[in-house]
């Protein structure tokens, strides 16, 4: 009996009972709404990087591959499942190198470049502007353009939002119209630059606002079209950016970015393996994980201080587990295996994310497409979900959901030597469709919680839902086996008033409260 079908079982036979001394206690008010979950909160992220773009998700229109505008249908398929709100593109490190008007016009005019900073490998401008608003488009989200700022220039950017958004006769609508788009297409939101600390330029924060100032200006949209603008910020532990920004930019200024990797061993030379990892590595990247709270309590005190009418997001815009690339891969693709581990991450970050709804109103996991901490993984036409997929699948009642307050008691630690980090994380919100919803994660790979729930202001009778979970931490899909790990569903009654859940070892629940 795999370890799946023994929770079930196990659930059933104590959902009727009271749990021993030592539960975890989950209070849910559910009387006290609190700020609406930004559905953008679950945006993706769709780098020119690896096979992330090219293979990944786009084929071209004259593939044997089932596309549409050249975009695969399989991929495509799977990400309208999961919801997805928004997409953030052409990067990352790439946006700074890359020139719009070269991803304009007919494809097979379009100039091959050197990816420099992923591999190396040639660039053809395949997928430029126009194709990526049909890719948004077609999943119903809405869309995040990272302008170049290390070597273009503010002409550059302004002209290339003109060319998006402009309804005008002017010499850039007309090119737009020209090269097969009528009507301008909507911009949502539009960053000056990337990681200006690093791959953007190796500039300090100073030097960057200023550049952030001057480049803002000149970003012009027609009336009601403007996007939001959202400034290069920090990453890892570093608040100056935040400090600098929120100081000293008082104009076209909705955001600030932050950047922050989970990485297993907390080094960027050996980070860890994907898959075949000890537990050391298990709790490691939990703790490293759940350092996010952190990272964003710091930052939003100063956004607090200086910006206490909150007009300026705190946005997530790069965030994932970052490993070891898998063994005959180019390195600088960045792929690797994505397992159950990888899943409990995600639900981890979600957790704390909603924590932070007021300011945190967006956030890119990296990446969608086999980089990273992808969704999917494909090989030439096939194609599987990852655990990651599922926990986002899970969690799609959350987006725009208004948040509720959690209290815990009785949460033990699960330590490994001298590392410990809670057992259990809990999140609730009220989805649009009036029901509460239950976010439960374990984090210890081998001992399950006894979670009593009590819903005040709110009739708990039971809870469904489902159940991601697997017998191995590195438990993973593979395209023999592309469903070895996936949810199931899941049920929990009440006992004296109180919801009854055992929630697995390493597990993710998600459910709603009838």
């Amino acid at each position: 009996m795999n370890i799946i079908k023994k929770t079930i079982l196990a659930m059933s036979l104590a959902s009727g009972a009271a749990f021993a001394a030592g539960e975890v206690s989950v209070t849910i008010d559910a009387a006290k709404p609190g700020p609406v979950i930004n559905k953008n909160v679950y945006g993706q992220f769709a780098e020119h990087l690896g096979t992330g773009i090219y293979e990944g998700m786009w084929v071209g229109p004259n593939s044997k591959q089932p596309n549409t505008k050249g975009w695969r249908n399989d991929v495509l398929g799977a990400l309208k499942e999961l919801h997805v709100p928004l997409v953030r593109w052409p990067g990352g490190c790439f946006a700074d190198e890359y020139h719009w008007r070269e991803g304009i016009g007919p494809r097979n005019k379009r100039p091959v470049k050197v990816n420099t900073m992923w591999g190396g490998v040639e660039e053809n401008n395949a997928v430029g502007t126009h194709e990526f608003f049909d890719l948004a488009e077609l999943l119903g989200a809405e869309t995040y353009v990272n302008g170049n700022l290390g070597t273009g220039s503010n002409q550059e950017m302004a002209e290339w939002l003109e060319y998006m958004t402009s309804p005008s006769k002017s010499t850039l609508a007309e090119l737009r119209r020209k090269n097969g788009r009528d009507k301008p297409f909507k911009v949502d939101y539009f960053a000056v630059g990337n990681e200006a600390w690093g791959c953007g330029g190796q500039m300090t924060p100073e030097h960057y606002a200023n550049l952030y100032k001057t480049a803002a200006e000149f970003l012009k949209a027609p009336h009601g079209q403007s996007p939001k603008f959202i400034a290069s910020g920090g990453n890892d532990n570093d608040t100056k950016w935040t400090e600098v920004l929120s100081a000293n930019v008082k104009h076209k200024m909705d955001a600030i970015s932050f950047h922050y990797y989970t990485i297993p061993t907390g080094k960027w030379e050996v980070k860890g393996a994907a898959t075949g990892f000890a537990e050391g590595e298990w709790i490691s990247t939990m703790k490293n994980t759940m350092r996010m709270d952190e990272l964003i309590k710091n930052n939003v005190a100063i956004l607090d201080k200086n910006d206490p009418s909150k007009k300026v997001g705190f946005y997530v815009d790069e965030w994932g587990t970052w490993y070891d690339v898998e063994k005959g891969t180019n390195s600088g693709f960045l792929y690797q295996q994505n397992s159950l581990r990888d899943a409990v991450v995600a639900a981890l970050n979600f957790n704390i994310f909603h924590n932070y709804a007021d300011r945190v109103k967006m956030t890119n996991i990296a990446q969608m497409v086999n980089v990273l901490q992808a969704m999917i993984l494909t090989d030439k036409d096939k194609m599987l979900l990852t655990p990651t997929y599922h926990a986002y699948r899970m969690y799609v009642p959350f987006q725009d959901a208004t948040s509720l307050p959690v209290s815990m008691s009785g949460n033990g630690q699960y330590s490994v030597g001298s590392v410990s980090v809670p057992q259990v994380s809990a999140s609730a919100a009220r989805g649009k469709d009036g029901k509460v919803y239950l976010a439960l994660v374990n984090t210890n790979p081998k001992e399950a919680a006894d979670v009593s729930v009590n819903v005040a202001g709110a009739k708990a009778g039971v809870a469904r839902g489902q159940l991601l979970t697997a017998d191995a931490m590195d438990a993973h899909n593979t395209f023999a086996k592309p469903q070895a790990v996936k949810p199931v569903p899941f049920e929990a009654k009440a006992s004296n008033g109180k919801l009854q859940v055992k929630l697995p070892a390493k597990a993710v629940v998600v459910v709603a409260v009838e």
